[in-house]
Formats: structure tokens, C-alpha cells, sequence
């Protein structure tokens, strides 16, 4: 979920999309741009933003705005500290370039390398290896050969082991196109160094779309969404076209590295999964703090031409699965439909943002609350797997020897949770809920 942007820039957004929460109540709006960008400007107006906007302004704490000479400094200040009992400290709010946002959740492009690790399973372990989990379709490190599986020995000449101590991975991100990344990898046995160049290349929201069959001779649709942005509906409409077309018995949805996205594409989703079982029902409702009550919004479940109607949806999870792709869960859930999550427990943000920019930045700072048509949220533990399963990194994801979706294609047969590798096994370790920001956009 995503931050309330300014009033202009919001509006406009709204105007995009077929459902927006946003908007005011007269109890306050976002407040006008300053006329000047200086520190004191920006602090003073983030001072307002929070205390209106902030879904927790009455929790969080207040410092003078004056004392910071950072806005980034009175940024991380301004966030609720946990001391309700009944919500954890604020961990998923956080600012980024807005070019960055708009490339992103507009055109849906990114910059970077397009390597990502296993930090979280390492859990700051440095006994632990580090391994190459996804490779972004299109990115500088597909054209160079790197895989998941390969094992990272090195960054920009550093070992790895002291990154993972202190899990500081920031070397994995790009700052402008033309950085360079040195990795050194290891594949079956033989070490090689591979120099990346950040650049810009489109996301590939839906990289996976295929129909298996089971050992017990189910048809069985697998769908990999990578994100929830609105790039995906396309993709995701084509892929229940053909699941449709093939008449497949049970679906198998992998969200395992899904961060979130947009509300709307979200619900689209689900409602591709739930059809006519879920008409007239609510996907999530968004809750807004007090001062913004007008603004609360809800989200029905749609019935796109090639929905499945189906009442159960097997999903591989873990603790990366987070916000939007968490809401797809807990709305299908609110609908009666079974949902069996495969792999660990998701990373637990049921908050979300609707974004605020200015003077550059765009600030994603946590303005409500996520619940679906039984009333249920506040799963900031995470949503557990039913059938707890370890990944295995030296496997293809989604090919037959995936031990998450084998285990899903078991299930579907009748069978039992596999007995699996302890999720402590040297390959791979539960990861706590990733600190991460996760995004949820009321869109």
C-alpha cells in the first residue's frame, strides 16, 4: 500500500484508475506544497502531513520539526514506535525519489541490476551461504548469466559473510544507471566474476503462466505474479483465458517474492480466483484514522469474464510475500474460499499507504488499515503456511523439482503435507518478517 501524494498530483492518479481511497473529509487535506524547498520547509510541512494523515498521529511521537537538519532525519523521528499495544512499531513507511515512484507504479520500469539474494534466509548468519533466489527477466544480470542457485562469494570485492552479519545488502542496489556491481559467484564448484551495469529495463510482473498435470492426473494452472501493478492485468486476464480454455481442476498461485502493489490489481486477482463465488462481496476495506473517517474505502470483488469460480487456491508463501499479495489472502479468505499456503509464514503488513510527494520526494507513510468482508486485519505476525516447506535454491522455481509447488500438487491430489527439510535446514532458514516497507497502494 502506498502514501497519500499531494492534492494535484493525487488526483490525477484518481482519475487513472477505476477505484482510488483517497480524498478528504474536511477534517483536513494534504497540505500545500512550500514555496520553497528548504529543510525547514519540507520538516514543517511533513509535520502537518503527519499529524493529519499518519493512520497512528496520536500514537507517534512529536519532536520539533525545527531541530532536524535532515528531512530524512525528522522523517524516521516522526514514525510510531510501537507503544500501543494493540500495533507494532511502524516499520513499513519510507521515502523515495518520486521519479523512482512514478517509474515504478506508472510506466513500470525500474532501475537496478536485477539480482536478488537470500538475505532474510541467512537471518544475519554469516556460517550461512548466500544465494542468487530470482534473476528479474530482462535485467543486466539475465544478459550476463547469472541464475538462481548460483552462490554470491563476493560483492564489489567484499566477502559476503560480512554483509550477512550485519545485513547490509545495499551494495545490490543502483543509485543511477551506469553503477557497476562485481559479483563473484560459484556454480557447481568452478568461481567466475561477473561485472553488472545498473540500468533501466521493464518490469515483468507475471513471468510464469503455465498448465501441469498432477501425478494424480489433475489439471493444474501455476501463476507467478510478481508484483501488483497495474502492467499485470493484461498478463494475468491472458493467463485465465488459457486456464479456462484447459479446464484446470485446482490453481496454484505463487507469490513467494510478491512485495505488494496496488489495491485494485490486487483485487483483481483474487476476483479472477473467486468468481461468482465472491459476487456482491467485499475484497478489503480500507480504514483511515479518525480524522479522515469519510475517506474509508471498499473494494468489491469483480467478475472478470474468466474467472475460475474456484473454492480453493493453493499459494506459495514466505516471508516475503507481503501487503497487497498478503490482502489477496485475507480477502479471499473473507469470501469462504479456501486458501492453502504453501512455504512459510508471510511478512505481515495489513497497513497501507496512498502517496504524498513534494519537493521531489514521495513520502509512503502508513495512512490505513486493511480488512476483508469478515472484518479481519491486524495480521502483523504474518499469515502461516499451512504446509510449512523449505525452498530449495538450487532448483528452477516452478519447475517439478520446486519443493513448494510439488508439495502444492500433492495437496491437490488428496495427499498430506510432505515431510519436508526442517525450515532450519542449512539450504535455506525461516526468515522473520522482512523490515521492509512492502506496498499496499489505495488505487
Amino acid at each position: 500500500m502506498l502514501p497519500v501524494r499531494s492534492r494535484p498530483s493525487f488526483l490525477a492518479l484518481c482519475l487513472l484508475l477505476a477505484a482510488c481511497g483517497g480524498g478528504g473529509d474536511g477534517g483536513g487535506t494534504t497540505p500545500p506544497a512550500p514555496e520553497a524547498c528548504s529543510v525547514a520547509a519540507q520538516n514543517a510541512w511533513l509535520a502537518t502531513y503527519f499529524d493529519d494523515w499518519y493512520f497512528w498521529y496520536r500514537q507517534a511521537p512529536r519532536p520539533d520539526a525545527a531541530a532536524y537538519g535532515s528531512v530524512q532525519a525528522y522523517f524516521e523521528a516522526r514514525r510510531y514506535t510501537g507503544s500501543d499495544a494493540a500495533f507494532p512499531a511502524d516499520r513499513w513507511s519510507y521515502e523515495q525519489s518520486t521519479a523512482e515512484f512514478n517509474r515504478t507504479f506508472g510506466d513500470g520500469v525500474t532501475l537496478g541490476y536485477g539480482v536478488a539474494v537470500t538475505g532474510v534466509e541467512a537471518d544475519g548468519d554469516a556460517t550461512r551461504p548466500l544465494w542468487v533466489r530470482y534473476v528479474d527477466p530482462g535485467s543486466p544480470a539475465e544478459a550476463a548469466g547469472v541464475q538462481r542457485g548460483d552462490r554470491v562469494i563476493s560483492l564489489n570485492g567484499r566477502a559476503v559473510e560480512g554483509l550477512i552479519a550485519t545485513r547490509d545488502y545495499s551494495l545490490l542496489t543502483a543509485a543511477q544507471a551506469g553503477d557497476t556491481l562485481t559479483l563473484g559467484l560459484r556454480r557447481a564448484g568452478t568461481d567466475r566474476t561477473v561485472v553488472l551495469t545498473a540500468a533501466l529495463y521493464s518490469l515483468v510482473p507475471v513471468p510464469r503462466v503455465a498448465v501441469r498435470e498432477t501425478p494424480g492426473g489433475r489439471k493444474l494452472g501455476l501463476l507467478q505474479v510478481q508484483q501488483m501493478i497495474s502492467q499485470s492485468l493484461a498478463p494475468m486476464d491472458s493467463a485465465f483465458a488459457q486456464f479456462l480454455a484447459a479446464g484446470v481442476n485446482d490453481l496454484v498461485l505463487d507469490l513467494r517474492y510478491n512485495g505488494g502493489g496496488l489495491v485494485s490489481t490486487g483485487g483483481m486477482l483474487a476476483s479472477y480466483i473467486a468468481g461468482s463465488r465472491a459476487a456482491g462481496l467485499a475484497y478489503a476495506r480500507l480504514v483511515f484514522n479518525d480524522k479522515h473517517a469519510a475517506s474509508n474505502a471498499t473494494y468489491g470483488f469483480s467478475q472478470p469474464a474468466a474467472a475460475l469460480s474456484l473454492p480453493r487456491v493453493y499459494v506459495l508463501a514466505g516471508p516475503r510475500t507481503c501487503s497487497a499479495s498478503e490482502q489477496v489472502i485475507a480477502g479471499l479468505r473473507g469470501a469462504g474460499i479456501e486458501v492453502v499456503l504453501v512455504g512459510d509464514t508471510t511478512c505481515g503488513k495489513p497497513v497501507g499507504f496512498q502517496p504524498a510527494s513534494n519537493c521531489g520526494r514521495t513520502y509512503s507513510v502508513v495512512n490505513f488499515e486493511s480488512v476483508n468482508q469478515r472484518g479481519e486485519g491486524r495480521y502483523f505476525d504474518g499469515l502461516a503456511a499451512h504446509c510449512p516447506v523449505p525452498e530449495d535454491f538450487s532448483v528452477a522455481q516452478g519447475s517439478d523439482a520446486d519443493p513448494l509447488l510439488a508439495a502444492a500438487a500433492q495437496l491437490a491430489d488428496g495427499g498430506a503435507c510432505p515431510r519436508a527439510a526442517p525450515l532450519d535446514a542449512p539450504q535455506v532458514r525461516r526468515g522473520a518478517a522482512a523490515a521492509v516497507p512492502g506496498v499496499m497502494l489505495a488505487r
